[in-house]
């Protein structure tokens, strides 16, 4: 027996070593695995990519537990004698990322990116990011993770870049990318747009006024936005207005005097809700866009893009909205306008990087149309024909639908088709310089008129044309200041990892992807994206199975955060209770989409757990000798009976892992080695070891000795540091226990 197991388990002395020997294996590559022989080149293979973490910083509790369900899938596949491929990389966040650095310069000395220039300020950005990265690769080598380094990529990356031009350019001669006025998410503070998952919704108290608009009577929050309000809207079936028509003109006392005022009737207005009518401000409500929109009303900005309202507002022109909200106030009730104020709350959007709130704006942005219509290309989709009209809502509603993608836990697929049915074209341009670059450049066509504008859209910048070909002077070409929406590179995640627009033989050998992991909060942001891209660039599925975890909260059931005070560091959770401990106590108990309840107390349970296993082990390999193979014909009748039970027990263990229970295998593995091999089987062994019959005691020490072994590779997955270093000690221990075949019958 090995001098080491003699002495008491220590994980920081064997845990970096262990994964060193893992990585000089090369086993985490499924190519080295074939060249090796511990798979076989005809098997059936596995593949998952992880979902990139964001170079802002490092990893939380959140990002443990995604990388402890994502590891024990890999290592059961792998085991199993599947070609296992676990794509790394990491999320250039270009929003979260320059936001961080941008507070860096500032703090230097009130700089901000303008000072320093485009070309210095991304030098800066890279120089953030690298750093970040390098901490966040060695703190996934810390959890074990068997990412297959060789092919670790990042979403701002030569090759990702060609593969995000090379999509921008089919969708834009395609039809499907435009550029147009439309309403989006504007950050005043950031001064970019931002996507709906990078807005927070903060509780505030606030009033809500009555307001007397002519003959009606109009509720609101926002009096700063009323200066244009010139709709009333009604639903066409209230009979309480049934004297008023569509179109109708009424003239009225406002803000700033007198204003004519048409009726609108739209059948989206809820008749229940307060008086039944409202007046819009179609240029900074998406509702009232949408409402103006349909009868084709006209739409004027009253808040400009830093948050100050426009001349429209007459004297309080320039004044910001907090400021002028009050006074509006003062001169609506010197007006009698004002018939009521309550006291109410409710929930305002705010962006999640600058903590600015959103003021909703009519702007000149690139948009993804998911409503056009276009002829389908591709053959391989089961429910989607070639040369049929398609549209992007209709390919993502369909492979979930037919179960072509099944979501895990499936609750989760009636919240994804009602997403997507209600789904808005996406606005993919950021008004920010760390980003995917937009491939479209302009010039004028005329120095005369600089109205006149030539647009191209391509993978490479395009060629001067000879001057010679045209009769006037054409301006120089002028690429898109714009970066892209950070969504719409990591939307390519499965297939441009893979080596995509090549046709590569990872292409070909590992897509679709077999599943895809992530927190159930980006379903709608992430997960839709990459079904919708992947479908329509290559024609295919990006992965069969969506498996969704929930949040990490305290044992109270709280969410983590410095706030509250109950905020947990991995690094020091695993440095204090190991790897090991801190995966099993996030996953014991947490099934699909639900949160792990995580503490100090729990962490400590699993750590005594990994003791357990390491003290069984050794009476384990102290009584058997130099066991060499098992010779389980020998076993007597009561051993036989136990055998039987354990392969049973790995039947059921083994159905669990196929069907994504690994929090119920989890915690069976747990309860079987240490209430049921250790506190009965070993003890009664030990009583028939002190025996002198030789036949009962063989028989003992083989039933140990096979027990023992096998738990190995069903707790591997799970813990795999202090697994792997106790078959390095067994006696007949030829190879690492990753790459060792998983228990059957």
């Amino acid at each position: 027996m090995s001098e080491e197991l003699k002495k008491p388990y220590n994980p920081t002395e064997h845990e970096e070593s262990i994964y060193r020997k893992w990585e000089e294996s090369g086993f985490f590559n499924p190519d080295v695995c074939v060249e090796k022989g511990v798979t076989d080149k005809n098997a059936d293979y596995f593949s998952i990519v992880l979902p990139p973490p964001n170079v802002t910083g490092t990893l939380h509790m959140g990002s443990a537990f995604m990388l402890a369900i994502e590891d024990v899938i890999v290592r059961f596949n792998r085991m199993w004698g599947k070609k296992t491929l676990w794509i790394p990389g990491t999320d250039h966040a270009a929003i979260a990322t320059q936001s961080k650095v941008e507070k860096l310069i500032q703090k230097e000395g009130g700089k901000n990116r303008h000072d320093l220039g485009r070309e210095e300020f991304l030098k800066r950005v890279e120089k953030f990011a690298k750093e970040n990265h390098d901490i966040i690769i060695h703190q996934m080598k810390k959890m074990g993770c068997s990412l297959d380094w060789s092919r670790e990529a990042f979403t701002l990356d030569e090759k990702r870049n060609l593969a995000v031009k090379t999509v921008f350019k089919k969708m834009y001669d395609d039809g499907i990318i435009y550029r147009g006025h439309r309403i989006v998410n504007w950050d005043p503070k950031g001064q970019t747009t931002i996507s709906d998952d990078e807005i927070v919704y903060q509780e505030q108290k606030t009033k809500f006024y009555y307001l007397q608009y002519g003959p009606f009577v109009i509720g609101t929050t926002r009096p700063e936005t009323k200066f244009g309000d010139k709709y009333v809207v009604m639903h066409p079936d209230d009979k309480r207005y049934a004297s008023y028509k569509d179109g109708q003109k009424i003239d009225l006392e406002w803000i700033n005097g007198p204003i004519t005022a048409t009726i609108i009737k739209d059948e989206s207005i809820d008749m229940e809700f307060g008086t039944g009518v409202m007046t819009i401000t179609p240029w900074h409500s998406v509702v009232d866009f949408e409402i103006a929109e349909r009868h084709n009303l006209d739409k004027e900005q009253i808040i400009d893009k830093y948050g100050r309202l426009l001349p429209v507002a007459g004297e309080f022109s320039e004044m910001k909205i907090v400021e002028a909200r009050e006074k509006i106030i003062e001169k609506l009730k010197k007006k009698s306008l004002v018939l009521k104020e309550e006291d109410y709350t409710n929930n305002v959007a705010t962006a999640e990087r600058t903590g600015g709130f959103i003021e909703p704006q009519i702007m000149n942005q690139w948009f993804i149309d998911v409503n056009k219509e276009f002829t389908y290309i591709f053959d391989t989709l089961p429910n989607i024909k070639k040369g049929e009209k398609v549209t992007l809502k209709k390919l993502m509603l369909s492979v979930v639908e037919n179960k072509n993608v099944n979501i895990i836990p499936d609750r989760f697929e009636k919240e994804y088709t009602h997403w997507i049915e209600n789904l808005r074209d996406w606005c993919i341009s950021r008004q920010i310089w760390y980003g995917h670059r937009i491939p479209v450049w302009y010039r004028s066509t005329n120095t005369h008129n600089r109205s006149n504008e030539e647009i191209y859209c391509g993978i490479e910048a395009p060629k001067e044309i000879d001057p010679d070909s045209v009769k006037t002077t054409a301006g120089e070409w002028v690429q898109d200041g714009d970066t892209l929406d950070t969504w719409f590179s990591s939307g390519l995640w499965t297939f441009s990892t893979l080596g995509w627009p090549e046709k590569t033989e990872d292409l070909k050998n590992y897509h679709p992807t077999t599943v895809l992991e992530t927190g159930y909060d980006i379903l709608f942001f992430w997960v839709a994206r990459m079904i919708l891209m992947s479908t329509y660039t290559i024609g295919q599925i990006p992965f069969t199975y969506v498996y969704l975890h929930g949040m990490v909260r305290d044992n109270q059931g709280r969410k983590i955060s410095k706030s509250l005070g109950n905020n947990i560091d991995p690094l020091e959770m695993l440095a204090k209770y190991s790897a090991d401990g801190v995966r099993m106590a996030l996953l014991v108990g947490t099934g699909p989409g639900g949160d792990s309840k995580i503490s100090e107390e729990k962490l400590k349970a699993y750590k005594h757990f990994a003791n357990k296993i390491w003290n069984a082990s050794r009476f384990v390999l102290e009584n058997v000798g130099n066991m060499s193979r098992f010779n389980l014909d020998i076993l007597v009748e009561k051993d036989k009976e136990i055998l039987k039970e354990f392969k049973d027990f790995t039947s059921d263990i083994t159905a669990d892992m196929e069907n994504y229970r690994f929090h119920l295998a989890a915690e069976k593995i747990y309860h079987y080695f240490w209430h049921t091999f250790a506190d009965i089987i070993i003890e009664d062994c030990k009583k028939t070891l002190r025996q002198t019959q030789d036949k009962e005691v063989e028989s003992a020490k083989q039933l140990l000795y096979y027990l023992l072994t096998e738990q190995l590779k069903l707790l591997h997955p799970f813990m795999p540091f202090i697994t792997e270093k106790i078959w390095s000690m067994l006696p007949d221990s030829k190879g690492l226990l990753m790459v060792e075949k998983w228990p059957t019958n």
